[in-house]
């Protein structure tokens, strides 16, 4: 969907970006991660041309980026960024229907598009639709901006820092709640972060950016795992083990296997299906459990989780980190 080739920016004698190249395919939710001043936001602004590349090609869905118009690009292309950017002194509704008015939708089909994307991001129209964006809270008026972004169906979204400005609860609790609404909608996203958690636990593939390139692009576990460079293992920190259990699933590990008796007196530990390994991992040494049953949200049983099955699975780690 989206293949950047050879990207670079300048600004006067400074390289702000260079030689960058990545593909994301259809459907995917692409992160470029780093740390400040690194090129990954110049890098996104440059996809719809609010900053003109100095030389390289962007291509969306085939077409080269440089010979659409760029008042066409810009409007077909949903953008998120960290502080909303909601107008003032327009309601929710209005917000929403901005770029479909510019694009000449009839009236009430952009006011049927604007309810039905308050339902997709959970906020009920009937109570959200007139209301202004000083009545939203920090993480109401981010949903806000999902949907309007949303509001013309693009099939690429741009997200700068979305959820950057929201406390680490809240930060959650969207982050959650945009993966629901991607698996929803299913577009082509690429996503601005420096949050480690936040691209390890959203992303399909990272880009790592430093000083202007690319120093690995991959999977979440390729970072984690076989980081290409001292840079690479450094920024993704020294508890990457424990990092990629959170990229599995109890059902990944789930075996018809067993455990042995005795052990601890108390209570079993029962998790589902769904729940990441770090996150049973930490409660088995709590308990001080070897085991937990795996159910289903009906009760029924799924397997065993085996503290050693969820070692076995991270076998592939490289201790000294760089490959």
């Amino acid at each position: 969907m989206i293949q950047i080739e050879h990207l670079n920016k300048t600004f006067g004698a400074i390289t702000a970006v260079q030689d960058v190249s990545l593909s994301v395919a259809e459907g995917q939710i692409c992160i470029l991660l780093g740390p400040s001043g690194c090129g990954k936001t110049t890098t996104l602004k440059m996809i719809n041309r609010l900053i003109a590349p100095t030389s390289g090609t962007i291509r969306i869905a085939g077409r080269d980026t440089a010979e659409l118009d760029s008042v066409t690009l810009k409007r077909s292309i949903g953008y998120v960024i960290q502080q909303v950017g909601l107008f003032p002194n327009m309601t929710v509704e209005d917000n929403i229907c901005v770029v479909p008015n510019l694009l000449g939708w009839d009236k009430n089909t952009s006011r049927k598009r604007a309810a039905e994307l308050l339902e997709v991001v959970a906020l009920d129209p009937a109570t959200f639709l007139k209301r202004y964006p000083c009545e939203l809270s920090g993480g109401q008026q981010q949903r806000v901006g999902v949907a309007r972004a949303l509001a013309a169906d693009p099939p690429v979204m741009l997200m700068d820092e979305p959820f950057g400005a929201i406390d680490p609860i809240n930060r959650e609790v969207i982050q959650d709640e945009f993966m629901r609404i991607q698996r929803q909608v299913g577009k082509t996203v690429l996503f601005v972060s420096h949050d480690i958690d936040e691209a390890m636990k959203m992303a399909d593939c990272v880009a790592l950016f430093h000083d202007g390139r690319i120093e690995q692009f991959g999977t979440p576990d390729d970072l984690l795992a076989r980081p290409a460079s001292d840079f690479v293992a450094s920024f993704m920190g020294g508890d990457r083990i424990m990092k990629r259990l959170r990229l599995l699933r109890s059902v990944d590990v789930a075996s018809q296997v067993p455990p042995r008796q005795g052990g601890s007196s108390s209570a079993q530990l029962v998790v589902k299906p769904g729940d990441d390994l770090r996150q049973v991992f930490s409660q088995l040494l709590g308990r001080g459990q070897d085991w937990a049953l795996c159910n289903d949200s009906d009760g029924r049983f799924v397997g065993y989780v085996h503290q050693a099955d969820i070692l076995a699975r991270l076998a592939d780690h490289t201790t000294h980190g760089v490959h």
